[in-house]
């Protein structure tokens, strides 16, 4: 049944590589740590596993700069390791989406070598090369994302390279052909290998303006803001014809067995629905961040998951996140007690869940010393609060000195409190945000309603958002308490159910009074009686 398919009905997990479980002593996370740990993704409940790069690499964005698309980074482990990964995998029941970075490469990827070389290069259409602005200086007034100009000059060949990101990151030219097949022969390649989907990076930067106009001046700008955000960036991302280049690559899946194509896409709602593609020939899952951006108020939740809800197209999917490596943590965003209430809102909404390693434990933010700085974005533009490394620093499996991530020394700061929120710990506490996890886990992955049944906003009131969940077989209501006042909510007329779990004690199989008392922080899931 197409309300089946893995990618709709499961719970995809991320994994940041570097800080997931190191196997040798470097302090750096591997394929191999990977591997020793999916017992406890099985014995979690998740349904895919999505990992950030693993492509050889400089390192000069952790990944995000690709200097081979078909290979592995040695310091993660080697092509063997990850055949035998998937194999694993699978063999658990369970599915593997790597990244897929097609914006840009590294500015070490051959083929920028050889778009280095001379303007004669068969491939220095590869990349984006223009002139100096009349009279010398930029081409136009475009911003790297991490700070400063997006254009670099080379002096061998007198012309400037485009950037969205960091200069060693120059963006490939997806108006050649060329390009567009060579990409396509590397996800052919990975998709050979047995790897289940992708989640594209920054897809929707892949295309730009073809007369490279500046950028307007962003009226509500803030200064001590990020440099990117001074501009509107109009022409430099969200181009019209990108849509073509995406349904490049879903044909490219669609020629495989039921694969998923994830876009990373930070637009306002109705610019993201563009992505599904005319005819759903799209990302089958552009990503929806709007949790991520969203004042926490109930009202405010209410009001984007009901515009959400109705601007998918027909037969599109939906879906939602709550963390990933660019964003501060949930715990860190809402507080140790509403990270509970987030992960119960998380896994019971329409549409497939992504959950970001360490949501689980509620781990929160680690504080990061200036000399412990890795992120090239904090570096280029310190002091604004920006700096990414909360976010991914390594997972905690223990109380040891190294968390259970590390022997040797962690490539970042572990957190202070790890002695306590640690998997170990936690896997014994009945009342822990990784056993509530769990149970939201297997409640969702039990019911067609929590899966793939349909929604239905039943009320907002002050801080209380109640929603109900149904299938042809069970329904359910959900009511949160985003607040750190009790309240008190009254059941719909000729309903009765039990409460079977809540946020504040795990799970309490009692019947739903009429009259519901909600603690402070508290979220609850009720099974309605047919």
């Amino acid at each position: 049944m197409q309300d089946a398919i893995w990618w709709k009905r499961g719970i995809v997990y991320q994994i940041y590589p570097r800080s997931f479980q190191d196997s040798d002593g470097d302090g750096i996370g591997d394929l191999a740590g990977i591997k020793s740990r999916l017992d406890y993704l099985v014995w979690l409940g998740v349904d895919a596993i999505w990992i950030s790069p693993i492509y050889p690499s400089p390192m000069a964005d952790f990944g995000y700069d690709v200097s081979d698309y078909c290979g592995i980074e040695p310091m993660f482990g080697t092509l063997d390791e990850f055949r035998a990964l998937i194999g694993d995998i699978h063999a658990r029941g369970m599915k593997l989406i790597m990244d897929f970075v097609p914006n840009h490469s590294s500015d070490q990827h051959s083929w920028f070598r050889e778009s280095r070389a001379s303007r004669a290069n068969p491939k220095r259409d590869w990349y984006i090369w223009r002139d100096p602005a009349p009279g010398g200086g930029l081409p136009n007034n475009w911003v790297s994302n991490f700070g400063g100009p997006a254009w670099t000059y080379d002096d061998s060949t007198a012309q400037y390279y485009y950037h969205a990101f960091l200069s060693q990151q120059p963006d490939l030219n997806w108006r050649n052909p060329q390009v567009r097949e060579a990409m396509h022969d590397v996800l052919r390649f990975w998709l050979d290998l047995g790897v289940d989907g992708f989640r594209v990076d920054v897809i929707w930067h892949l295309m730009k303006d073809p007369y490279f106009q500046d950028n307007p001046p962003n009226p509500a700008y803030v200064e001590g803001r990020p440099e990117i955000e001074s501009l509107l960036q109009v022409h430099s991302t969200d181009q019209p014809d990108v849509h073509s280049i995406i349904a490049g690559m879903r044909s490219v899946l669609d020629s495989y067995q039921h694969r998923v194509l994830i876009g990373e896409v930070y637009l306002p709602i109705d610019r993201l629905m563009a992505y599904y593609g005319q005819d759903l020939s799209g990302a089958h899952l552009p990503f929806n961040f709007q949790l991520l951006q969203s004042a926490w108020h109930a009202g405010k939740i209410a009001e984007l998951i009901l515009e959400y809800e109705a601007a998918i197209p027909d037969g599109g999917w939906p879906n939602w996140v709550l963390g990933n490596h660019d964003q501060p943590r949930v715990a860190a965003r809402l507080g140790e007690e509403q990270a509970r209430v987030a992960a119960m809102l998380l896994l019971t909404l329409r549409g497939t869940p992504t959950l970001y390693y360490g949501d689980e434990i509620g781990l929160g933010k680690v504080d990061i010393p200036a000399h412990s700085v890795q992120d090239p974005w904090e570096k280029n533009e310190p002091g604004l609060g920006i700096g990414r490394d909360p976010q991914r620093t390594p997972m905690q499996w223990d109380a040891s000195a190294g968390a259970g991530f590390t022997t040797g020394k962690p490539w970042l700061p572990i957190s202070h409190d790890h002695g306590l929120r640690n998997v170990v710990m936690e896997r014994e506490d009945p009342g822990s945000i990784l056993n509530l996890t769990r149970a939201l886990l297997a409640l969702r992955r039990s019911s067609r309603a929590l899966s793939v049944g349909g929604f239905a906003l039943l009320c907002t009131r002050g801080d209380v958002l109640a929603y109900e969940r149904r299938g042809a077989m069970d329904r359910f209501i959900i009511v949160l308490n985003l607040g750190s006042h009790e309240q008190h909510w009254y059941m719909p007329e000729n309903i009765t159910g039990e409460i079977v779990l809540s946020t504040r004690n795990g799970g309490a199989d009692q019947e739903a009074a009429a009259e519901i008392r909600l603690r402070a922080d508290e979220g609850i899931v009720i099974r309605c009686h047919r």
